[in-house]
């Protein structure tokens, strides 16, 4: 009868570089998030990518406080909700840019920061709690001018 001896290895030995599933979890909500913000508001300065990123983080902190939302319950969910952020729709035509974006974009080099900042919770939010905004050419009818909250760049926001 032969006795096999189980060597333990000790959890030391695992490297230290190989990033958990938490790890990798948060670096996918940066991801997401920089690339929701290049694709709704490259355009609008760090003031303004700030505040999409603020919109996003609201809509996370509404979830929780309610044990869940229809648009989602954490960053990756509210960012690629359909018809939440257009530039996730595939049927928009930022879409295969948004995918395909990387940090050889100036824009979206700032995404990522901006991104990182938000989730560390080192941007104070210009948008007075806004969960919705909209570019100031369109109207769309769920903008309830009684709950406007601010006006950053061409973004309106409000906090319905």
């Amino acid at each position: 009868m032969m006795k096999f001896i189980r060597k333990l290895i000790p959890l030391r030995t695992v490297p230290k570089e190989e990033p958990d599933a938490t790890q990798f979890y948060k670096e996918l909500e940066i991801d997401v998030l920089a690339r929701t913000l290049w694709g709704e508001a490259r355009s609008e300065g760090v003031h303004g990518i700030e505040a999409v990123a603020c919109v996003v983080l609201n809509r996370v902190k509404v979830s929780r406080k309610m044990a869940g939302y229809w648009w989602g319950n954490d960053i990756i969910q509210v960012c690629q909700k359909p018809y939440q952020f257009s530039c996730w729709n595939k049927s928009d035509p930022q879409y295969r840019r948004v995918i395909s974006v990387d940090t050889s974009d100036l824009h979206f080099a700032t995404c990522i920061r901006v991104a990182r900042r938000a989730l560390l919770g080192l941007i104070d939010d210009p948008t007075g709690g806004a969960t919705h905004y909209h570019a100031d050419y369109v109207s769309p009818t769920w903008a309830d001018l009684n709950k406007k909250t601010e006006i950053i760049g061409r973004h309106i926001f409000y906090k319905l």
